[in-house]
Order: structure tokens, then C-alpha cells, then sequence
């Protein structure tokens, strides 16, 4: 394993991030296809064999009980000061807003709700999930700034976000001596490139962290299409509102991932996750299986050549916003969002 500084901290940061949304209880959120506390351990045991010390979880994935089972593993398997462990908070709900909560309130509630369900004393990036329209950004970057204040967390990040937000959000942060955001978690893989117009740049200019979800388009760039169909591969219904509408054009470029896998001797998963590493800090991979978080480890070894890179980026066309970033808009009055902090339903 590899070793980075994430952006302007002093955290030092494996190249593979765990993503963790695939653990919890099934029963309590919207995924049947997460895996028991059981084989979760094993799967973070094994990862931390690998030698990732960096894991993402978050509030929202399945009731907190994805945060419980990572927490409880870590605790288990590594001592706090070798892991850097991210989690994230969601806007305020309807209900939060209707009984005057502030922004400021609602974060303190969420990371002490995170924190006791990891059964930390802090967390070391504590990250802004979606938007919240609902909410003045000052409250938000105000309240964030407290929860760093208080030692709850070490820095701050941002998911889902257009680059002209999350400077505003610096921008303010500066101005008002509030803690900055230091990463970036958005949609980005070979086969949707968009943050590559606006925040790639941008993050680039003021050395702040990629750790991109999404990184292998939710197993598509690890496979050919119609090969080795998983249970979330069926009934992810948000993976295929993400990847759906491009399907034959996308399906071209992972025939090439395949073909220089083969030509390689390498998997589809090291070749694509190979590419994403000429370009962020940390792609956040999601893991259910050894293999999964065993073949993202091995990217870390592979360097593609310049030739290779441009081989499989020349096919890529514009693709149209989708998932949580196609929803990253003023609300009209009459819609009410609904958010997951419980039995709730997120719109991811």
C-alpha cells in the first residue's frame, strides 16, 4: 500500500479508502444486500492486512448501523491513531426546520449521534454529505466550525457539491476564521468525468483532497457487461438511474478497461482504479468481498503509461448529471425533502 497527505492536513491517508455503505443491518435501511457485522469485520480486518487505514462510512447508511460495525471492528483490529476514519451528516429534516432546530443544533446532534455510534471521542474528517438549501450556509459552516472547536473533529469535507459551492463555503470559512473544507467526495470515475470541468481544477489550485465515490461506477468498470451479476448489481436502483442512460456509450470504454486487462494480466478493477489514482488522493471503493478491497489494494501497485491513460479517456463524451447532484438545487416551496437520520428514506 501507498501513502498520501490528504490536501492541507496532516493526515496521512492510505490510496484506497474503504467505502463502508455496504455494512449494516439490511433490516434498517433501504439496501438488502449489506452485509452482517460478521462479515463486515472481516472484510475491514482484511483491509487493514492490506495495509488501508482510511475508512468512509456515514450517518445515513442503514440507520447507523454501518457507523456501529466499522466502529466497533476498529476498535477491535487497530489501534485510533493508525486509521483516519471519516463519517458524514445529513441536512436538517422537515421536522428539525419546523421545530426552529438551527444548522448549528442539527450538527451537534449528528456528530454526537456518529460519534456514539462509532464509539469515538472524535472522528478525524467529518463530512458534509449533500447540499441543505434549506439551511444558510453560515449556520452550516459555523456549526462545523464548532464541532472542529471542540475536538469532535480534526478537519472538515464535502460531498455532492458544485465547485462554485464549496469555494463560497471557503470563501466564508476565510472571512469568518472558521475551519475549511479540506476534501472532496463527488461522482467520478472513467466512465463519468464531469468533475473534471469545474473541481478537479479548482481542488488542484488549492490542494484540496479527491476521494471520489462511485469510483468503479458501482462494479460496472470491474466486469464486461453481463458477466459476474451481484445481488446489489440487480436491485441497486440508484446505480442504474446513475448509469442507465449511457449505457452503450459507457459500455465501449469498459470494453477497453477489458482489453487492457487482458493485454496487462491484470483485473478490470486494477486498471480502472489505476487510471482514477493519476487523478485524486483516495477513490473511495466499496467492499463486500475479499476480493473487492484485495484488487483495489493491488491498483495501487499498477501504473498504466501515458498511451494507456489516453486510450481509455479518448472515447468519453459529455454525460448529463444524475443521482444526488442532478437534485443539488434550490427546493420549490412545495417540495419536501426527506432525509435519513433513522427509519427515514435518503434521496441518494
Amino acid at each position: 500500500m501507498n501513502y498520501s497527505r490528504l490536501g492541507n492536513t496532516n493526515l496521512t491517508v492510505s490510496r484506497i479508502c474503504m467505502g463502508c455503505m455496504g455494512f449494516g443491518d439490511a433490516g434498517r435501511g433501504q439496501h438488502s444486500w449489506t452485509l452482517d457485522e460478521e462479515h463486515s469485520r472481516e472484510i475491514i480486518r482484511r483491509g487493514l492486512d492490506l495495509g488501508v487505514n482510511f475508512y468512509d462510512t456515514a450517518i445515513a447508511y442503514q440507520s447507523g448501523t454501518s457507523e456501529q460495525y466499522v466502529g466497533r471492528a476498529l476498535r477491535d483490529f487497530a489501534r485510533r491513531d493508525e486509521v483516519v476514519v471519516a463519517t458524514k451528516f445529513l441536512p436538517r429534516t422537515p421536522e428539525e426546520i419546523e421545530k426552529g432546530i438551527s444548522g448549528q443544533r442539527h450538527i451537534e446532534n449528528m456528530i454526537d449521534t456518529s460519534l456514539k455510534n462509532l464509539g469515538m471521542d472524535h472522528v478525524d474528517l467529518y463530512i458534509y454529505h449533500m447540499w441543505d438549501w434549506q439551511t444558510p450556509l453560515y449556520d452550516i459552516m459555523d456549526g462545523l466550525n464548532r464541532v472542529v472547536k471542540a475536538g469532535k473533529a480534526r478537519y472538515i469535507g464535502i460531498s455532492n457539491c458544485f465547485a462554485w459551492q464549496i469555494a463560497k463555503a471557503n470563501a466564508l470559512a476565510e472571512r469568518e476564521g472558521f475551519a475549511k473544507f479540506v476534501s472532496v467526495q463527488g461522482h467520478y470515475n472513467l466512465i463519468f468525468r464531469e468533475e473534471e470541468r469545474e473541481m478537479v481544477p479548482y481542488c488542484s489550485e488549492e490542494n484540496i483532497a479527491l476521494t471520489p465515490y462511485s469510483a468503479l461506477a458501482s462494479g460496472r468498470l470491474s466486469r464486461l457487461p453481463g458477466q459476474g451479476g451481484t445481488k446489489r448489481a440487480e436491485e441497486d436502483a440508484y446505480a442504474k438511474f446513475k448509469y442507465g442512460a449511457t449505457e452503450e456509450q459507457d459500455n465501449v470504454i469498459i470494453a477497453r478497461v477489458a482489453e487492457l486487462a487482458e493485454k496487462r494480466g491484470v483485473s478490470m478493477t486494477e486498471v480502472s482504479l489505476a487510471w482514477l489514482l493519476t487523478k485524486v488522493t483516495a477513490p473511495v471503493v466499496g467492499a463486500t468481498k475479499f476480493q473487492h478491497i484485495e484488487g483495489a489494494a493491488k491498483a495501487v501497485d499498477l501504473t498504466l503509461t501515458p498511451e494507456e491513460i489516453a486510450y481509455l479517456e479518448e472515447l468519453y463524451v459529455p454525460h448529463a448529471l444524475a443521482g444526488v447532484m442532478a437534485q443539488n438545487k434550490p427546493a420549490a416551496a412545495s417540495e419536501k425533502h426527506v432525509w435519513s437520520t433513522g427509519d427515514q428514506k435518503i434521496a441518494r
